[in-house]
């Protein structure tokens, strides 16, 4: 796919991850549609893209809720036309194990509403917005792609069990629909990150994160730009559909 002048709409856009997707895929002309929740942190993201001389624009909107789905990407259709390409980034983390227990007491367990939260951003955002951007792509006859963001936890990782079903759930996905839409010129793919220096990575105490970097093959983390060049690729290389590029400095879970 040419990226350039294509509309990119890029979920959780305002910062770490999405803003260096942003920012590649801009870099190569393409129009930017950034979806966040927050909108001083989308203001600010667009305020940053801008000093590099790429085309953003800002938009508010939930992706785990389907009324704020098909709005936002209504709004996007008619503010820049319709999307020619989307990355599903946007994901949270509600960390706990299934049932913890001590001398044979069950202490704690990991509540429904942890389950449900990380559910409905992480997998159900995933599908709200693939099915929205598909439906423009086709009605528009654009041959689009879609790249959405898994994580090698999708194996299974202790203390995740709704992070880790929700990212192997958007593996799934990605198969799934590089089947269905290819028939409309479509392609669709993900990539899986390992350890990222992210927001979320520098908040960890320095002893964990020391432990995490020394478990990776190549003694560090990921930068946001590794996983940003992924997505690039994705879209750039026009045989590439239906397959999840792991992108984790040689470590497995």
């Amino acid at each position: 796919m040419h990226i350039n002048d294509e509309v990119i709409a890029i979920t959780g856009g305002a910062q770490g991850l999405g803003l260096a997707m942003a920012k590649m895929l801009g870099e190569r002309g393409a129009r930017i549609a950034l979806i966040d929740l927050d909108a001083e942190q989308l203001e600010q993201a667009v305020n940053v893209l801008a000093d590099s001389h790429i085309q953003a624009q800002a938009f508010v909107a939930n992706v785990a809720e389907e009324s704020s789905v098909i709005e936002v990407f209504t709004e996007i259709r008619a503010k820049l036309g319709p999307v020619a390409g989307l990355v599903n980034n946007a994901g949270i983390t509600r960390d706990g194990l299934l049932v913890k227990a001590k001398d044979g007491e069950v202490v704690s367990t990991m509540s429904l509403k942890q389950w449900q939260q990380v559910i409905d951003v992480n997998l159900t955002g995933v599908f709200l917005c693939g099915r929205e951007a598909a439906s423009q792509m086709i009605e528009a006859g654009t041959q689009g792609v879609i790249v959405n963001i898994s994580s090698i936890s999708r194996a299974g990782n202790m203390g995740q069990s709704n992070y880790a079903a929700a990212k192997a759930g958007v593996a799934a996905l990605t198969v799934t629909w590089a089947k269905e839409l290819a028939r409309y010129g479509i392609r669709v793919g993900a990539v899986a990150p390992g350890f990222i220096e992210t927001e979320m990575t520098a908040s960890m105490r320095p002893e964990i994160l020391e432990k995490i970097t020394k478990g990776v093959p190549l003694g560090r983390l990921g930068l946001p730009e590794n996983i940003a060049d992924s997505v690039r690729y994705i879209f750039e290389n026009n045989y590439f559909s239906g397959r999840v590029l792991e992108c984790d400095g040689g470590l497995r879970v």
